[in-house]
């Protein structure tokens, strides 16, 4: 397995893209364009990292370890967020998913209520690459089977796992999305609620999640009513191309503790 410093090394180079913000909604509020930079220094030894952002100051982070609130993938794509989830407090999660020269970051956070108050979307390209854009994620654009590699990071740092995965989603006479997920020897099914440009899955009232659909083919996945004694996720999809997507699953226990991430990579196999 790479080590921690290897895979964050994958995101050296510039970064050119826009934080672009969203309602808890799904609605655009406002987008600014940004430059992320990484820097090997002493030998790669010490990384700097400078954040550009229009009509703000630019913020400078140096890295010469890496804390125990983030996990990197072997590919490079990351997510670093609060550890331990509790009543009252606040939380949120950077999910960052990587392809060739491109990134896509997904910032979620929430207030001590525990409501989802602020999403942002970082899509990005490396310096002296063209940019790709694409249109906000629709619901047909899900539909069909994917099958997937997955691979599972733990916060204590086990070793990792790896699996396959098959996910299929359909719609019924009704209109309403079923999703069938297949790994470890797991099946589970679940239906949701298409309201616009949002995917409710609430069969089970007291555990409802939500999926917003976003511009450049991502999703942003995350309870709407979250109870810690329940354990939860939260989530980032990233259609790459029509029949390639990622996924990126940060996963907290009953206790509400960060136990694991999990990267899916899938194809679609069939419409």
């Amino acid at each position: 397995m790479t080590s921690q410093w290897e895979s964050l090394l994958k995101n050296l180079g510039e970064w050119k893209g826009s934080f672009i913000r969203f309602s808890p909604q799904g609605e655009l509020l406002e987008g600014v364009k940004s430059v992320v930079s990484f820097e090997g220094l002493n030998n790669n030894q010490t990384i700097r990292q400078v954040v550009r952002r229009e009509g703000q100051a630019d913020l400078v982070l140096d890295y010469t370890s890496l804390p125990r609130t983030t996990l990197f993938f072997p590919n490079g794509s990351f997510s670093q967020g609060t550890v331990q989830l509790a009543p009252f407090t606040a939380f949120g999660a950077e999910l960052g998913l990587i392809y060739e020269n491109r990134r896509l970051r997904l910032l979620q956070l929430f207030n001590k209520s525990g409501q989802l108050y602020q999403i942002t979307l970082i899509p990005e390209h490396l310096a002296g690459t063209e940019p790709i854009e694409t249109p906000r994620l629709q619901v047909n654009d899900l539909l069909g089977e994917w099958q997937g590699e997955a691979i599972t990071m733990y916060a204590n740092l086990n070793p990792a796992d790896t699996f396959s995965t098959n996910l299929t989603l359909t719609l019924d006479n009704n209109g309403r999305l079923i999703q069938t997920l297949n790994f470890s020897d797991r099946t589970i099914t679940s239906t949701a609620t298409i309201q616009g440009n949002t995917i409710i899955f609430d069969q089970n009232p007291q555990r409802q999640v939500q999926v917003l659909l976003l511009p450049n083919g991502a999703s942003a996945t995350s309870p709407l009513n979250p109870q810690f004694n329940q354990g939860l996720i939260l989530e980032v999809g990233w259609l790459i191309q029509p029949n390639l997507r990622q996924r990126m699953v940060r996963s907290y226990n009953n206790k509400g503790e960060w136990v694991s991430l999990t990267l899916v990579t899938e194809q679609r196999v069939k419409l």
